[in-house]
């Protein structure tokens, strides 16, 4: 395979994944807010989103096993496919749109942003030579922090979209703008992407190697310990507490996750494993990294309890939080694709996304429960334990030699 048809397979990918990021920010954005506005709880908000992260558990672990044998180019375009339905779901009147109903809406769109963020991982191990550590490390940062820069302009997208138009108009919008996309990206990869040479049997779904799941268990504190208070009750306390508008709710998660896209993008530069013996991180790099992270929701906690300024609070301890975790993420994207054959590669990066689901899902519901019955600090403090969690795990994968 030529560098340059491997890169112009990576620009499509990446073009693909930016598309749907943009309405993944947005649409969560429309239903945090427009919800809020219509007089929904912190846990009526949280519980919306219960069925976007439980299937999102299930499709990370079919969908590898569906890429693995029908090709990643399915599985990437039946995600953008399912997410256009599901934008267009619900642009039904307002009246129609209950809980159970909004519920099924957003499970489809776990479902399509499991099956395209799998998707178009997995095939980067198709486009980079096996022996190319440092390439794949780059490769991978770029797009899962380009995907999270755009992810910030979807949240900025949808606190715009909202006060500019209706729910259902701003809906109708980005349904149009992303099949669109489809179209174009349909007919320019290749039609075998990912798929193996032997037909992926269904009893392969669940890793066998030791190292795949320690990774993917320290993966889900992780990102479990991220949503249980940024998912929902970062927004409504920003709202309830600090009175910052809608438009300053979105513009704020906007550039922390922008930022946090940037940081992810930069993380090779910023480990510097140019000058290091070693090409890309390893296990220890994980290890390391959670264990610093574990100080930020803690100190915000007590500095919360302390009745310090809590607009100073919020935004050097989420500044911080991002930096840190954005770099932890990418070392945790680089490690599952290097460490997984070509062969398994969509089936062990399911797997993880799978654990990553399962993550998001628990700290999406106490994001909600918590903070209705005990605040923020409460939610502070389960972040803290959730990624102390993620770095006795991590411990694991330090013992993991470096050119595994």
């Amino acid at each position: 395979m030529s560098a340059q048809y491997s890169l112009r397979n990576y620009a499509t990918i990446t073009g693909a994944y930016w598309a749907f990021t943009l309405t993944d920010g947005a649409i969560r954005m429309l239903v945090v807010l427009y919800f809020h506005q219509l007089g929904y709880t912190p846990l009526a908000i949280a519980s919306l989103f219960l069925f976007y992260e439980f299937f999102g558990i299930i499709t990370n672990l079919v969908g590898g096993w569906l890429g693995a044998r029908f090709g990643l180019n399915i599985t990437l375009h039946t995600g953008m496919a399912l997410q256009v339905f599901a934008l267009l779901m619900l642009t039904v009147p307002a009246e129609y749109l209950g809980i159970v109903y909004v519920m099924v809406a957003q499970a489809l769109s776990g479902i399509a942003k499991d099956l395209n963020k799998m998707s178009a991982k997995a095939s980067i191990k198709r486009f980079v030579p096996q022996e190319a550590s440092n390439t794949l490390f780059k490769w991978v940062a770029v797009l899962t922090g380009s995907k999270n820069t755009l992810k910030g302009v979807g949240y900025f997208l949808g606190g715009l979209l909202l006060t500019l138009y209706s729910f259902q108009t701003a809906l109708f919008i980005l349904a149009g703008g992303l099949f669109a996309v489809l179209l174009l990206t349909w007919f320019t990869l290749p039609r075998e992407l990912g798929k193996t040479k032997s037909k992926a049997k269904f009893s392969q779904l669940f890793a066998h190697d030791p190292l795949i799941n320690w990774l993917a268990a320290a993966r889900f504190f992780l990102f479990g310990a991220r949503d249980v208070w940024f998912v929902v009750a970062l927004p409504v306390y920003l709202n309830t507490t600090l009175n910052w508008t809608y438009e300053q709710i979105g513009s704020f998660f906007a550039l922390w996750i922008i930022g946090y896209g940037i940081i992810q993008a930069l993380s090779p530069k910023l480990l510097n494993y140019r000058k290091q013996q070693h090409a890309a991180p390893n296990g220890k790099t994980a290890q390391h990294l959670a264990s610093i992270l574990f100080f930020v929701p803690a100190i915000m906690a007590i500095a919360l309890y302390l009745n310090l300024d809590a607009n100073t609070i919020i935004i050097v301890g989420l500044s911080l939080f991002a930096i840190l975790f954005a770099i932890n993420s990418a070392v945790h994207s680089y490690l599952i694709i290097e460490w997984s054959d070509h062969d398994k590669v969509a089936l062990n990066v399911g797997f993880y996304y799978m654990a990553n689901a399962g993550g998001r899902l628990t700290g999406t519901l106490l994001s909600g429960l918590l903070f209705q019955y005990y605040g923020l600090i409460a939610c502070l403090i389960a972040a803290s334990l959730f990624i102390a969690s993620a770095a006795l795990l991590s411990k694991k994968l330090g013992a993991v030699p470096d050119n595994t």
